[in-house]
């Protein structure tokens, strides 16, 4: 068989990139259930329309063609089939789907793959890791959980700076401030300016500056104040007055602007005491999905602003309704492959060893293999992770199998009534030792996730 060629898109960690994994993930869920957010699982895969019904394009959704060609699948029940590219519209269906048995509101926490078919690139895959945070309301959601969340996900990426995270911004702003601004300069087609200001990043003002007049019908000087309002930021509430002053240049003054800058004047004071200097509010942020109504939050680490955001998200007010109730929600979504990603190809952290054995019990000979599974299962009893020596090798053979597998302690079963003793192979040390007490330090116990 040829040695296969990797699908470019589809990441696939070695052991030791997979503990790292696993140690964000652990830190995340951790953080989420000390906040209070219950962990919940959706299914992989949404009917096609319910997927696109927002305005995402179907050149990215995986339609699972096979399923939906088959003869015994019921059409009645949603069609044409695809596999969820982000956990926000599948968390929808199931609010609607499971309102009488939630308690409202309902917070919740979700780890799940997601598959996104768009170009591969640096922190960008077709398959991949999402964790969410979302909390919903049944009728109305008070404003300040807009407050709460992006400061819940700082603490949590603030666990993950002592591994060797570099420090993260959360970049705020509020879709009212966007559209009462807009509106107020006399700009009616609010979604093409925040589709053209989203782009900012990538294309440059000038540009933007083509599209709001070719796009959204704006003129030059339209165009100049939705740039003018873009270029406004800071990490405390002189960016209100900033954008007030703005407004009465141009004439752009609106309740709904008014009720914008109240609103993320708050965002930006809690966080001024809670988290000083992570969350920054941005007017640039716009978010191109429609369904957000109020805050958006981009996350970005510092001294990689090139990855992109790494979390985003906001308020939504429609996106789930039964016709009687409306769920109103705000969540953000994590992109753990993408941060992973970075953490290792930048080399920022590393595990300690790629196996989570501490220790190999050693095999004087197969005959008494079973002495050396009885010490093994005594260790394990105890919550130490061990494996047996594969082959009853030379001693110093069965130490370099250790060495290679990266285990730092090799168990000699004692012979004729001698006692047992464990070798630290990294120092050479080596001491008599009991199964019922022997412990290894706190450090080799499990493999940790340092900086490297």
């Amino acid at each position: 068989m040829a040695r296969p060629t990797p699908l470019s898109g589809f990441p696939e960690w070695l052991p030791d990139g997979r503990i790292v994994e696993l140690h964000v993930l652990d830190v995340l869920r951790r953080t989420f259930e000390l906040h209070g957010f219950a962990g919940i699982e959706t299914r992989a895969v949404e009917p096609l329309d319910q997927l696109l019904r927002k305005g995402e394009t179907s050149k990215e959704v995986y339609v699972l063609r096979r399923l939906q060609e088959d003869p015994e699948a019921a059409p009645e029940r949603g069609g044409q089939l695809g596999l969820h590219f982000d956990l926000t519209v599948p968390f929808a269906r199931y609010v609607l789907e499971n309102a009488g048995h939630l308690a409202f509101p309902f917070r919740r926490y979700q780890v799940q793959k997601v598959w996104r078919g768009e170009r591969p690139q640096d922190g960008r895959f077709r398959e991949f890791v999402q964790a969410d945070i979302d909390v919903v309301g049944a009728g109305d959601l008070p404003y300040h959980y807009e407050v709460e969340l992006p400061l819940v996900i700082a603490a949590a990426l603030g666990e993950l700076r002592s591994i060797g995270l570099p420090p993260v911004r959360i970049l705020v702003n509020n879709r009212k401030v966007a559209e009462g601004f807009y509106r107020g300069v006399g700009l009616d087609d609010v979604e093409a300016v925040l589709r053209s200001i989203d782009k900012l990043d990538k294309i440059g003002p000038d540009a933007v500056a083509t599209l709001l007049v070719a796009e959204a019908g704006a003129t030059d000087e339209q165009a100049r104040a939705c740039l003018e309002l873009a270029a406004i930021s800071g990490d405390d509430e002189t960016v209100v007055d900033r954008v007030r002053a703005l407004a009465d240049r141009h004439g752009a003054q609106t309740e709904l602007l008014d009720e914008g800058l109240t609103e993320l004047g708050a965002l930006v004071r809690a966080a001024a005491v809670r988290s000083p200097g992570v969350v920054v509010a941005d007017l640039k942020i716009a978010r191109g999905l429609d369904y957000y109504t109020g805050s958006v939050y981009e996350t970005v680490l510092v001294g990689h602003e090139q990855l992109g955001s790494i979390c985003s998200g906001g308020r939504y007010d429609t996106l789930a309704s039964d016709g009687a109730t409306t769920y109103p929600g705000v969540g953000l979504s994590i992109g753990v492959s993408r941060l992973v990603s970075r953490l290792l190809s930048a080399g920022l952290v590393r595990a300690t060893r790629s196996v989570p054995t501490a220790v190999l019990v050693a095999v004087n000979d197969e005959e008494g293999r079973d002495r050396s599974d009885d010490v093994a299962a005594r260790l394990r009893a105890r919550g130490i992770p061990v494996e047996v020596a594969p082959a009853a090798a030379r001693f110093g053979k069965q130490i370099r199998h250790a060495d290679r597998r990266g285990i730092p302690f090799v168990w000699f079963v004692g012979a004729e009534g001698a006692p047992d003793q464990v070798k630290d192979i990294r120092s050479g040390d080596q001491v008599d030792a009991d199964p019922a007490v022997w412990t290894p330090p706190a450090d080799d116990l499990w493999p940790r996730v340092v900086e490297a």
